[in-house]
Parts: C-alpha cells; sequence; structure tokens
C-alpha cells in the first residue's frame, strides 16, 4: 500500500539548459562516453598492432603477421572493460588539491588492481587465442612480467583518470556548478547563508541564483553532491551529511545515507519487502529510502 500525496505545483522560475551543444548529447551523455572510449580502444588497438609489427620486421624475430594483433587487441579490451571500474574509483577518491593526500595513496593502490586485473583478462583472452589455433601462449615469468606490465599500466592507468577527471571538468562548466552563498566582504548578509534559501549557480562564465525550494532532490556523487533542479543536476562541493546540515528540516528529509529529498517533490512511499523503499518524486524520479529512514520519512509525508 503506498501513502499517496499530492503533485505541487509547477514552479515558476525556468531553469536554464544543462549546457550548449547538441541536445542528443545532454539527453544520451553515457552513449557518447561510451563510444568515445571505445573509438579510442579501436583507433589505438589498430595504431599498437602497426607499430608491434613494424618492432618485429625491424627486429627480424619472424612472428606471424595475426600475433601482434591479438596482443593489442586483447590488451585493448581489456582496458576497455575496466574503464567503468576506474571511472567509479575515481568518482570515490577524486583528485583534488585538497583531498590529495588521502586520494593519492588509494590511486597507488588502484593503479597496482588495475594492472593486475588488465593482465589476468589479457592473458585469458590470448590463451583463447592461441588455443584456437592449436597453440599454448606464453606470457613469461609471472614475478618480472607482472612488474613490466605494471611500469605500463600505471601511466594507461593515469591516463584514464586524467581524461575522466578532465570530461568531468569540462561537462561540470558546461552545466553548471551549485556553490553555497559566501558571507559578503563587509556588512551583514541579506540572507543567510548558514542555512540558504538560494544556491549560487556558475556556467560559463555568468551566475544565477537556484531556490532551494526548488531542489527536488539531491544524491550524494563521491566528492559532490548533485542537487537536482527542474530536470538538470547541479554539483555541489560538498558531502551530503555536510548539505543535510544546512538546509531546512522543514522542508528536506534524509531517506538514505546518499539521497535527500524535498518533501513536497514527494508523491509517493512504495514499500519493498526488504523493509527498504522507493520514493516517487514528482519529476517521475524514483529515489531508494533505506529501512533506517523509512519510519520517519512516512511520519513526515503524513503530516504534510
Amino acid at each position: 500500500m503506498q501513502t499517496e500525496r499530492a503533485s505541487p505545483p509547477a514552479a515558476t522560475t525556468t531553469a536554464p539548459r544543462p549546457g550548449p551543444g547538441p541536445a542528443i548529447y545532454w539527453r544520451h551523455p553515457r552513449w557518447f562516453e561510451a563510444g568515445f572510449w571505445i573509438v579510442f580502444t579501436v583507433l589505438n588497438a589498430i595504431a599498437n598492432s602497426q607499430v608491434a609489427q613494424m618492432d618485429i620486421d625491424r627486429a627480424g624475430l619472424g612472428f606471424e603477421a595475426w600475433k601482434p594483433v591479438a596482443w593489442e587487441w586483447t590488451s585493448g579490451i581489456a582496458i576497455l572493460a575496466l574503464v567503468p571500474a576506474v571511472a567509479w574509483y575515481s568518482r570515490r577518491w577524486p583528485l583534488h588539491w585538497d583531498t590529495l593526500a588521502r586520494s593519492l595513496p588509494m590511486h597507488v593502490l588502484g593503479s597496482v588492481l588495475f594492472s593486475l586485473a588488465h593482465v589476468f583478462a589479457m592473458v585469458a583472452m590470448r590463451e583463447g587465442v592461441y588455443a584456437a589455433r592449436g597453440l599454448d601462449y606464453d606470457f613469461g615469468p609471472w614475478g618480472p612480467s607482472l612488474v613490466y606490465e605494471y611500469l605500463k599500466d600505471a601511466r594507461g592507468y593515469l591516463m584514464i583518470v586524467a581524461i575522466v577527471e578532465g570530461y568531468r571538468f569540462v561537462v561540470r562548466r558546461l552545466r553548471g556548478e551549485a556553490m553555497l552563498l559566501a558571507p559578503p566582504d563587509e556588512g551583514e548578509p541579506v540572507e543567510p547563508v548558514d542555512r540558504p534559501e538560494r544556491f549560487l549557480v556558475r556556467k560559463l562564465g555568468r551566475e544565477f541564483l537556484v531556490a532551494a525550494a526548488d531542489i527536488e532532490w539531491l544524491q550524494a556523487s563521491g566528492n559532490y553532491v548533485n542537487l537536482r533542479v527542474r530536470g538538470h543536476d547541479y554539483p555541489l562541493r560538498s558531502t551530503i551529511a555536510g548539505i543535510e546540515g544546512r538546509l531546512d528540516p522543514a522542508r528536506f528529509v534524509r531517506v538514505h545515507r546518499s539521497w535527500i529529498v524535498n518533501l513536497a517533490r514527494v508523491t509517493s512511499i512504495e514499500p519493498l519487502e526488504t523493509g527498504d523503499a522507493r520514493v516517487h518524486m514528482a519529476d517521475g524520479a524514483v529515489v531508494p529510502c533505506s529501512r533506517t529512514f523509512r519510519e520517519a520519512l512516512r511520519a513526515r509525508v503524513g503530516r504534510g
């Protein structure tokens, strides 16, 4: 049985477009991201295969032509499969100056795990290719070979992280990035900054204000919290706990360790057999609600 609530009237403010450029990109960014990495992998594998063959010919090693192709493509496919994990990891441990001391050791560990996963996946695929041709693949002594591969993979890992972080930086600038209002240099603020009623959003050199009442829900994402406003996400540099203390508790409620919702935007609560729940929002989004927060949410919605 669901707890129903009437949908709120439409907000009077108009949110800007997520960013310039083709609208199809902003509707399907994941397809463009996946396409970039696939094209990047294909071009890299083709180029590396040609270079490897040229090195073999110049050294007079006499390897069959299919072998360097198999080596480079199995390596490229293994790395491509690991890109989503690296992207998630870099979001969990972002490389910012203020968090560098904490994040850098984690990325050293990440590069080791990346290399091990790359090597084992690559070797498994090569063994399959060689077996299909009636041959055995010899990776060589595992100790020295793993060190050799790590020296290459560490650079590849760093390149992937740099591309991902650079891409996120550009997207934040195009889409807009939210910030809390700062106290003025002189005089009293015209509105409270400890519990702001509006957030400042900077986008392409312009600034505009977003009313806190227009925020539909908030989601933690690494060192950022995404503010959902009229179908658009604006990342705010904060933790979910940090921003929770600066929101109006009469309007916003925590429903999950990573989610906060605007009570005025909740349309229904769907209980689950696990004791958790799904919170259906006015914009059509479905937000998870953990059992820890479920009863408190039901009580708050019932009072509304």
